[in-house]
């Protein structure tokens, strides 16, 4: 949930959520259009159906238990190093190393000033070199608070990154568009394509191809030309 997304909007979702799927067998044995419903407002919607993926790969392969290996975490999709390494530090209190907004920002305010052109890999040197390994849980947790401050007081510090990138605006994205037509289906399946196409505030051809796509990415399934959440 904290992929790309505050603290500040997931926390109260967190706890709706593992309310309503507490373990790794309740998410698992939940449908995709379940997932959604609950995931609805957080964005992103490819992470829910890889969490409902990995809940079931969890439940069939490791018993139901989270494994503690990066290399193994990694392996779930929609997982890379820094959320993996991000996992095994804060469940499992294992020394692990990454960089996350907040971790970079406090690197580049005490290490880089008046640099504009930041590497991680400059950052991942020194963050192995600092880590405290016989408590790493806390001090990511440190590392991250401080970064929070540091938002406040330098907000320029991340745009001195060489990663830096300016997110593009929702308004009229492809994201919005994915967002607005899961949100219709999710309150009301299945759907006529056209009815759909009607509700949309969208170009028609443009609605189409996404919907294309969301069905080849797994999410919509059709009878016709009816549209309904995958099973």
């Amino acid at each position: 949930m904290l992929q790309q997304t505050q603290t500040s909007r997931v926390s109260k979702k967190f706890l709706e959520f593992i309310d309503v799927f507490p373990d790794f067998k309740a998410l698992a044995d939940a449908s995709l259009e379940e997932v959604l419903k609950q995931w609805k407002g957080l964005g992103y919607n490819r992470r829910a159906k890889a969490l409902n993926k990995i809940a079931s790969l969890i439940m069939e392969k490791y018993n139901g238990e989270l494994p503690e290996s990066v290399e193994k975490l990694k392996q779930f999709p929609q997982i890379g190093h820094n959320t993996a390494s991000s996992i095994v530090a804060f469940a499992f209190n294992k020394p692990t190393y990454f960089i996350e907004t907040n971790i970079r920002r406090v690197y580049i305010y005490f290490f880089f000033p008046g640099r504009n052109d930041v590497d991680d890999k400059e950052i991942m040197i020194l963050l192995r070199q600092t880590i405290d390994k016989s408590n790493p849980r806390d001090w990511y947790y440190a590392l991250m608070d401080y970064g929070v401050m540091l938002k406040k007081t330098h907000p320029e510090l991340n745009k001195r990154s060489k990663h830096y990138r300016k997110q593009k605006k929702f308004k009229g994205s492809s994201r919005q568009l994915r967002g607005n037509i899961l949100g219709l289906l999710i309150k009301k399946s299945p759907q006529n394509e056209q009815d759909l196409i009607e509700t949309l505030d969208f170009p028609s051809e443009r609605i189409k191809k996404k919907l294309k796509q969301l069905e080849k990415e797994g999410f919509l399934k059709r009878d016709g030309t009816e549209i309904f959440i995958a099973d």
